[in-house]
């Protein structure tokens, strides 16, 4: 294992999440191929996605099958303004890059919201802080190690 591998490997034993980490031999920067890759759907692969809501960073959760309203969740969280993060923001908020981003290990607390969607699948896969790395959850899990919010992201 790489060493970014093993420090989010740690963090996941520290949380007592069942599932361990497994490395592919080539990047996963996407939840189509991370689909791809594992046999699985798409709505199965669980994305963390980082944006800023008025200037903070936000986590979003959300299921690779389809795309966040950034809209709907700003008025669920309160929040003026909902942007994409740029990958320097993103690697300062999470010490983790751009497709690879994991929803734990992250040097401080990010608000987080999680996708309901994940719930339909009794295995979810996230990141698992570099673009060659995944781990299996479950949605009440990824609710639990990361304090989120579990909510509806795209707009109904």
């Amino acid at each position: 294992m790489s060493n970014a591998t093993d420090t989010f490997a740690a963090c996941l034993r520290d949380l007592d999440v069942a599932g361990t980490v497994v490395e592919f031999n080539t990047d996963v920067p996407t939840a189509a191929a991370a689909a791809e890759r594992l046999g699985c759907e798409l709505g199965a692969i669980a994305n963390s996605l980082i944006f800023t809501a008025d200037d903070e960073p936000l986590l979003i959760v959300a299921s690779g099958a389809h795309r966040v309203d950034t809209k709907h969740v700003g008025r669920l969280l309160g929040v003026r303004k909902i942007r994409r993060a740029t990958p320097e923001f993103v690697l300062e908020a999470t010490g983790q890059p751009v497709g690879g981003v994991g929803p734990v290990g992250h040097p401080r607390p990010i608000r987080t919201v999680v996708d309901r969607m994940l719930a339909d699948h009794r295995e979810v896969w996230a990141g698992a802080g570099s673009k060659h790395a995944m781990f299996p959850t479950t949605f009440d899990e990824l609710v639990r190690i990361t304090g989120g919010l579990p909510a509806g992201v795209e707009k109904s």
